[in-house]
């Protein structure tokens, strides 16, 4: 098993399925361990998230993975100046207290 899929794992483990930014459940292996209908599956896929992005330096390690959702993971990482974890985590909070995130 690759040295990635591994620390997601754990990660998925250590946070009891919730993504690291909006902290909804996610899947790990298939989306028919949550009962979402689609659209939604994939967006509430686990994946290894870059505390630190790699072109920034990060390395994949357990202290710069985080597990979660791809959603989440993607609205960070697409932004035009990704923000800290913290900061994304704050605004995430804000957004979904507002309603405005899937």
């Amino acid at each position: 098993m690759p040295n990635l899929q591994r620390l997601r794992e754990r990660a998925f483990v250590a946070q009891q399925g919730r993504c690291c930014y909006c902290g909804r459940a996610m899947w790990l292996q298939s989306p028919s361990e949550l009962d979402l209908q689609p659209p939604r599956t994939m967006s509430r896929q686990c994946t290894a998230e870059h505390l630190i992005a790699r072109h920034e330096g990060g390395r994949s390690t357990r202290e710069n993975i985080a597990a979660a959702c791809w959603l989440c993971n993607q609205r960070r990482h697409r932004r035009r100046r990704p923000l800290s974890p913290d900061a994304f985590r704050e605004l995430v909070a804000e957004r979904i207290a507002k309603g405005r995130w899937c």
